[in-house]
């Protein structure tokens, strides 16, 4: 019986690290990027707010507490994000250079050219990239949404879409 018990924490302990060592393979970490907080991270509780100026109208609903990012990401010439994705909404601005963004799910692998004072909006849990396919470095500013106890960023897996 012992001998049972032995070999089955043995067989889950190297399948544990077989899964774990998998994740940490198919994450595609970045590459000449770095990002720099530009304000402390903002907590909020439940937030549920619709708004109307005009015929403009936003809404704004979470459940839980939700912490806020403004973060300056800066991508050197010829780097990139890493695949990744945020548990929340993501607004960004290109403050300088250009932004190639290209999505998880698209098959065919379009690239999106953001130039310096262009916006992208990422939602939640759209897997993407940004790469600097430019000669000047691409200085992102972001604002992100995600709930209490979450990483910003999550890497992903390469989705195999693009052929870089």
């Amino acid at each position: 019986m012992r001998s049972k018990v032995a070999w089955s924490i043995v067989v889950i302990g190297v399948l544990g690290v077989m899964v774990a060592s998998t994740a940490t393979v198919l994450a595609t970490p970045p590459v000449g990027s770095s990002a720099v907080s530009l304000a402390p991270v903002g907590h909020f509780g439940d937030i549920n707010v619709n708004t109307k100026y005009g015929d403009w109208k936003g809404k704004v609903e979470t459940h839980g507490e939700s912490d806020m990012y403004v973060t300056q990401v800066t991508i050197q010439p010829g780097g990139a994000t890493g695949w990744h994705m945020h548990a929340g909404p993501s607004f960004v601005i290109v403050k300088s250079g250009t932004a190639s963004v290209y999505q998880g799910d698209d098959p065919t692998c379009t690239k999106q050219d953001v130039q310096a004072g262009g916006t992208i909006f990422e939602p939640a849990e759209n897997v993407h990239i940004v790469r600097n396919e430019g000669s000047v470095p691409l200085v992102n500013i972001v604002v992100q949404l995600v709930p209490t106890g979450v990483a910003r960023t999550i890497s992903m897996p390469d989705p195999g879409n693009c052929s870089f």
